[in-house]
């Protein structure tokens, strides 16, 4: 699956943005109808083809809507916090513009956008992330836990290669854990029927 994740860098996206902003999302990764997607539970493959249909999703939603970067900025893949809602916009999107839906549907999901909309604000302005620069969220420490790590400004000079590098990090942690899972499941006696 990580073949996915090198054509998808590999490809000139960008231009088939500019060129017309419907014509990535005319092809699906899936033909699967869509579903809600637990970020917290999926498979190394399945996320990387998530990560990808979800960042072809908002590269087209922002252009499409002229988006700032105080609403969707570039680094939104490193805040989980902007991951899962717009991770919820995409699939109400999705069922929005299902040729099945009632035809007042797109209507509600403009309507839900909006809210997105600020939603959106208020996490990009409590991650602290912008136009060039990322950082993690801070995070309030609760009395009686460790003291919070120092949280500095990294620039970034490529998003594209940022999200690649952040996605092949994600699967191959996701790939440990998955294998970690085997072993320990190998190792453990299994139950005997008397």
């Amino acid at each position: 699956m990580a073949e996915s994740l090198v054509e998808w860098a590999s490809d000139d996206h960008d231009d088939a943005f500019r060129e017309s902003s419907l014509d990535d999302l005319d092809r699906p990764l899936t033909t699967e109808p869509p579903h809600p997607i637990n970020w917290n539970l999926l498979s190394a493959d399945d996320a990387e083809a998530e990560w990808i249909e979800l960042n072809r999703w908002v590269n087209w939603l922002r252009r499409t809507y002229g988006l700032p970067a105080s609403v969707v900025p570039p680094f939104w893949h490193r805040h989980p916090e902007l991951v899962w809602e717009l991770s919820a916009l995409n699939l109400h999107w999705l069922g929005a513009y299902d040729p099945d839906q009632h035809g007042s549907a797109p209507f509600g999901w403009h309507r839900d956008f909006a809210d997105a909309r600020q939603r959106l604000r208020d996490w990009v302005a409590t991650s602290g992330t912008r136009l060039e620069r990322d950082r993690p969220t801070r995070q309030t420490v609760w009395p009686g836990e460790p003291a919070a790590d120092t949280v500095e400004d990294v620039v970034i000079g490529d998003r594209d290669e940022d999200f690649v590098q952040f996605v092949v990090h994600d699967v191959a942690r996701r790939r440990e854990a998955e294998a970690v899972t085997r072993r320990f499941s190998m190792t453990r006696p299994s139950a005997r029927l008397p």
